[in-house]
């Protein structure tokens, strides 16, 4: 009876061994996947590179409409106009509305692997020799990543050229008549 109940602890132990290999070696569930996609946006400080860079475009576009708006009609673009403008950008592109959509496209197209990678070389962890290869099919993978998350920017806002244009043509407009009253028609 004892070499029975040596032989099951045996099974059992097998039986969990095996069972504890599957599990770790299993490929990571989406939501694994998901949350460590999460982990390197941060890691990676994406949010606040991101800010930075949206408000360099918002000062970009602001220059653009304020320089046109001179040549074509002789007046300054007023500050609460630029204002408005540039709220709306503030708003329509803040990283919150795009966070979880760029952790999706993270997920999609780079493996567990390469996210552990990259999660590593952030913390500053160094880069082991044999993921050399890794690290690079992970880096060539940069510019498909850009150019879907920029489609997805793109495709996710509404923005705000639209509303842009009609802020500025009413103003312009508001500008035009007072010197078309001063007119004399005699």
């Amino acid at each position: 009876m004892l070499a029975i109940t040596k032989c099951n602890r045996g099974k059992h132990a097998a039986t969990l061994s095996l069972l504890c290999a599957v599990l770790l070696t299993a490929p990571a569930s989406l939501g694994d996947v998901l949350a460590d996609a999460r982990l390197l946006l941060r890691v990676s400080n994406t949010a606040e590179h991101f800010e930075t860079r949206t408000q360099s475009q918002i000062r970009n576009i602001l220059r653009t409409y304020a320089s046109i708006v001179a040549m074509e009609s002789d007046v300054e673009l007023p500050a609460g106009i630029r204002s408005t403008i540039a709220a709306c950008y503030t708003r329509e592109y803040a990283w919150e509305n795009f966070r979880g959509g760029f952790a999706e496209i993270i997920a999609e197209h780079l493996s567990p692997q390469q996210i552990q990678l990259l999660i590593g070389f952030y913390r500053n962890r160094g880069l082991p020799p044999s993921q050399i290869d890794t690290f690079k099919a992970t880096i060539a993978k940069a510019e498909l990543i850009e150019a879907i998350s920029a489609d997805y920017i793109f495709s996710s806002s509404p923005g705000c050229v639209h509303r842009d244009a009609q802020l500025i043509s009413s103003f312009i407009d508001s500008q035009s008549l007072p010197s078309l009253l001063g007119t004399s028609l005699e």
